[in-house]
């Protein structure tokens, strides 16, 4: 990876869309510690304790790099553009005309690039509208209020003032959604790599230097291993390198489907006659189906933030339920990123498509009969990869929160102190960031084999 870094700056157009990336990060980075006016933020931001408790509040703060814990102008970030894709992507298969306007070819692509944009706008009202209201009244710590009150009475501002204030504030936030997705826009157009997913790492590793402290910090558990107490922190930094060589395993596996071309004529010449593959990727939904269950498992602990049930009501324990550190949060989570992969990789691929692509290039499966025998093999390989890719995006979501409780046991019982050593990544961070790099080192490597290809002329 890095030796292709070093190849690609050698390059003057690579070496430009390069910086451009890195310029168009920094604006990113900039707008990102810019506060919104008519607010008063503290230290610990918004979200206090909350910003490491698994909330879905903590899940914008991830995908954000703190930006929104900080009520920062660009506290939407690049959210929004993604809600908006995948619900774009949802209902493309739903209704027939986006179908349709998504088989006309780069202009009905275009067609629904821009009824993205104003979904995702329509989305960072709604989003910066709640966001405004969350500040007002006091975030998720123990404020009362985030947002500058009369200095006069010291109260909140009511009526045409707060009408002012708020909407001063859902504009600016609106704006910085627009902003970050123009730039990721942009990056696609004159830079390297995917635009959303260069914001979306550059979010991530921002917060590493922070995760670092906290990893790392004072208070740590020991745990002897031959004699020798080693410290937990370096226990987990190993496991963090152990899960980026899985991740990186696991993105480069893939199941190839054997086709034989028969020979036929077309005019004067005659074509096929080769053997071919077709390459289905282990890990074929990416990182959505931990994106999807990770959302909707936030969202009671979320609610849990602003009502305090009786200890041992029914609401109680279903809250409880949903904690980080439950046996059936684990068990939840396990099922919905199953449930989940098998829903977007039916989405992604349609065995009756393929088989009558591979028919209408003269080609078969070896011991399948064209028709319905191929479409049934094709579907059996597909189910059996995605549980396979399912099993693996689970393990690797799954592990901090086994590691946050085992470290729990020994810190606790083991060294009689409170607290837990929780890998600092999660699992949807790591895959992130290792999606992205690899992508991007893609990119480079079939750019600069592009400029190198001398062609027949010399």
């Amino acid at each position: 990876m890095l030796q292709t870094m070093i190849n690609a700056w050698k390059i003057a157009d690579l070496r430009k869309k390069i910086l451009f990336t890195a310029f168009i990060l920094l604006v990113f980075r900039i707008g990102s510690a810019i506060t919104i006016p008519f607010v008063d933020i503290g230290p610990g931001g918004i979200l206090g304790d909350a910003a490491n408790q698994g909330t879905f509040l903590a899940y914008l703060n991830m995908l954000t790099g703190d930006a929104f814990n900080f009520a920062t102008i660009l506290a939407m970030s690049i959210t929004p553009y993604i809600n908006s894709s995948i619900i774009m992507q949802l209902l493309t298969v739903a209704i027939p005309a986006l179908e349709r306007l998504q088989k006309e070819g780069e202009e009905g692509r275009k067609k629904i690039a821009t009824i993205t944009r104003y979904v995702t706008i329509g989305l960072a009202i709604l989003q910066s509208t709640a966001y405004y209201i969350f500040l007002r009244n006091g975030g998720a710590g123990e404020a009362t209020t985030f947002l500058l009150t009369n200095s006069a009475t010291g109260a909140l501002y009511t009526g045409f003032s707060a009408f002012l204030q708020g909407a001063v504030i859902v504009t600016v936030l609106t704006a910085g959604a627009g902003l970050t997705m123009w730039l990721g826009e942009r990056i696609n157009v004159n830079g390297i790599g995917n635009g959303v997913s260069i914001i979306l790492f550059a979010g991530i590793i921002a917060r590493i230097p922070q995760m670092m402290i906290q990893l790392f910090g004072p208070n740590q558990g020991y745990i002897a291993m031959g004699g020798v107490w080693v410290p937990m922190s370096i226990i987990a930094g190993l496991s963090i390198i152990a899960s980026i060589a899985f991740i990186v395993w696991m993105d480069s596996a893939e199941r190839r489907i054997p086709v034989q071309y028969t020979k036929h004529v077309v005019g004067r010449k005659m074509y096929g006659g080769q053997s071919s593959h077709i390459p289905i990727k282990v890990n074929m939904t990416g990182v959505l189906p931990i994106i999807f269950a990770s959302s909707i498992l936030s969202l009671p602990p979320t609610v849990g933030m602003f009502i305090t049930p009786t200890e041992g009501s029914f609401w109680y324990g279903f809250l409880n339920a949903f904690r980080f550190d439950s046996p059936w949060y684990l068990l939840m989570y396990f099922l919905m990123i199953i449930g989940f992969a098998y829903f977007y990789a039916s989405i992604q691929y349609d065995p009756t498509e393929m088989s009558n692509n591979i028919r209408n290039n003269h080609g078969m499966i070896p011991g399948y009969r064209p028709g319905e025998p191929t479409v049934a093999y094709i579907r059996r390989i597909l189910n059996h990869v995605t549980l396979l890719g399912a099993l693996m995006l689970s393990a690797v979501a799954l592990f901090p929160v086994a590691f946050s409780l085992v470290s729990t046991f020994i810190i606790q019982y083991a060294f009689g102190q409170e607290g837990a050593m929780q890998i600092a990544l999660g699992g949807t961070s790591i895959i992130i960031m290792v999606g992205v790099a690899l992508e991007t080192v893609k990119q480079l490597e079939s750019q600069m084999m592009l400029r190198h290809y001398k062609g027949f002329l010399d």
